[in-house]
């Protein structure tokens, strides 16, 4: 497995393959303390990254290797040792990666396509829980797995629709199903509260930009702001 560090890359390289597809992040940031900041972009980046390894390219291969590596890597976090730049920010507080790792395979299960919505959220399970108890430890607020879950599968409808969608979807016109998708999607969405500010911002522009209609397509400047402002307000 090609080792992420040995090309020099940094934390700010990872963060902005995940800015790239959330460009209103710019503007919400605003919502959130300063001195937090950063600790945010490191998370959200690394989830981009995971999300990535299952979800993205032809070829299931590489992304299967990576996650392997992740595993290893999260398990070193949790001893204190660390190899990726993500983690000389996510390191300064203390979160339960081993539970992230112990949890991280199941992810794995996730690249075929759902046989139902309900499959879609229920195959999260384990990651999403351990992924809520991260959001928990660094930024406070509940662990809310549902939260977890919805902003997941935005974003494997937004960046991969082609495997996000159940099968009974591909008779569908390939916009007309991502819709319904969409719709589906909203129907469960989760009324959270009391969950920490950055997963609140974040699930708030999930909705909206379904709402709109398009998953992928970043939102005005003022409904960003207004779905920022509410998400963080929690």
């Amino acid at each position: 497995m090609h080792d992420p560090t040995a090309d020099g890359a940094d934390v700010e390289a990872f963060v902005a393959k995940w800015r790239g597809a959330w460009p209103e992040w710019a503007m919400v940031e605003n919502f959130l303390p300063a001195a937090r900041r950063p600790l945010v972009d490191a998370w959200q980046a690394l989830q981009f990254e995971w999300q990535e390894a299952a979800w993205g390219g032809a070829d299931a291969r590489p992304g299967e290797a990576k996650l392997a590596w992740w595993i290893e890597e999260l398990d070193g976090w949790a001893k204190g040792r660390r190899r990726h730049p993500l983690g000389a920010v996510l390191l300064r507080g203390a979160a339960p990666w081993r539970e992230v790792a112990v949890a991280l395979p199941a992810l794995l299960a996730t690249r075929e396509r759902p046989l139902s919505p309900d499959s879609a959220w229920s195959a999260l399970d384990p990651v999403a829980g351990a992924v809520a108890q991260v959001d928990a430890a660094l930024f406070g607020g509940q662990a809310d797995a549902a939260a977890v879950t919805a902003c997941w599968l935005h974003a494997r409808l937004a960046r991969h629709p082609e495997n996000a969608l159940p099968p009974s979807a591909g008779g569908e016109d390939a916009a007309q199903a991502r819709r319904l998708a969409a719709t589906a999607l909203l129907a469960r969405w989760p009324r959270t509260r009391g969950v920490g500010a950055p997963r609140g911002i974040a699930l708030a522009l999930a909705r909206r930009r379904l709402v709109r209609g398009d998953a992928a397509a970043p939102l005005t400047p003022w409904s960003a702001l207004w779905a920022g402002w509410r998400g963080a307000r929690g």
